[in-house]
């Protein structure tokens, strides 16, 4: 499974749609195997950074390169996997779980100020001076109960993005 000589069998599918909780149809699965082979141009059975950055929505996102530390060297279910935190039927809980670790820069499991003012550099470029960034920073902390020097975990990330109205879906087209 995930090279592109190979066929995806039922049973593949099955297994693929248990791993990601069943958050794809079995044809959204079909048609995301078309698109992982078409993208695995080596067809090693899994997916570059350089193949990912071919994805024109990948490459021009502000935070790509953070998300490809994620998804560097994935394989079909893990493809899957990863993008079922897009999915319309995902939690809020998976949603705000991937973008936990988009933001836990060092990957210790939780996101201090200076993480987060990272990411919003990234994000804002020099839309933002500095210490716009960190007086907008400074407020939204202080307004969800958290201070500059607090580190946020996971749990935290959830009070703070569930008032947000979060957002986060991917349209998987099965023609």
């Amino acid at each position: 499974m995930g090279n592109a000589s190979s066929m995806l069998t039922q049973y593949d599918i099955e297994e693929v749609q248990e791993h990601c909780n069943y958050l794809f149809s079995q044809q959204e699965i079909v048609a995301l195997y078309n698109r992982f082979c078409q993208l695995d141009r080596t067809a090693k059975g899994f997916i570059s950074s350089d193949e990912f950055l071919s994805i024109p929505e990948f490459s021009l996102n502000p935070l790509s390169q953070r998300l490809l530390k994620m998804v560097d060297g994935l394989n079909f279910k893990d493809f899957v996997a990863f993008l079922s935190a897009f999915s319309p039927q995902a939690t809020p809980q998976q949603k705000v779980e991937l973008i936990f670790k988009v933001y836990d820069v060092d990957g210790k499991g939780r996101v201090t100020f200076k993480d987060l003012l990272e990411v919003l550099r990234d994000l804002t470029g020099s839309f933002m001076s500095e210490e716009q960034r960190e007086k907008v920073l400074g407020q939204v902390l202080e307004e969800a109960g958290y201070s500059r020097e607090s580190s946020l975990y996971v749990e935290d990330f959830m009070k703070v993005l569930s008032k947000a109205g979060l957002k986060m879906e991917v349209e998987v087209p099965v023609d």
